[in-house]
């Protein structure tokens, strides 16, 4: 991410264009230094875990309502609460995993970008690895 000030990178090295990269250079090693892209893939991973459970207990709630197999006395029309529960668990927990990693995709590509111009401002002015 260029600034005003920067100059292009076929310009000679003057002492302002000089403190200009730098300070644009420090200014990008302080944003970089923690990846906030990896919090929301933790927090999507988190989701999915619980939406996977949620949904597991989705189908065993629905399979002993609905499945075939002993019966025991016949149910008085009810309503079908701790399935319909763990389903709206299920879709909220994958609706919060599908946005943290949607979320978290257009993080690292900000991210990316501004390593990549951090790179080439290390290599201009002639630091770092």
């Amino acid at each position: 991410m260029a600034t005003a000030s920067a100059p292009e990178p076929g310009t000679p090295l003057s002492e302002e264009n000089l403190s200009a990269l730098r300070e644009e250079h420090d200014r990008l090693a302080r944003a970089l230094v923690v990846r906030k892209s990896i919090d929301h893939v933790r927090r999507g991973s988190y989701a999915s875990f619980l939406a996977t459970v949620s949904l597991g207990l989705t189908v065993k709630f629905a399979w002993d309502r609905w499945g075939s197999g002993p019966r025991r006395a016949p149910l008085v029309s009810r309503f079908p609460l701790l399935f319909a529960l763990a389903l709206a668990v299920a879709l909220a927990g994958a609706a919060v995993a599908v946005l943290a990693f949607l979320r978290a995709r257009t993080l690292m590509r900000v991210e990316d970008r501004d390593f990549a111009r951090l790179r080439s401002l290390q290599e201009r002015l002639g630091i770092g690895p």
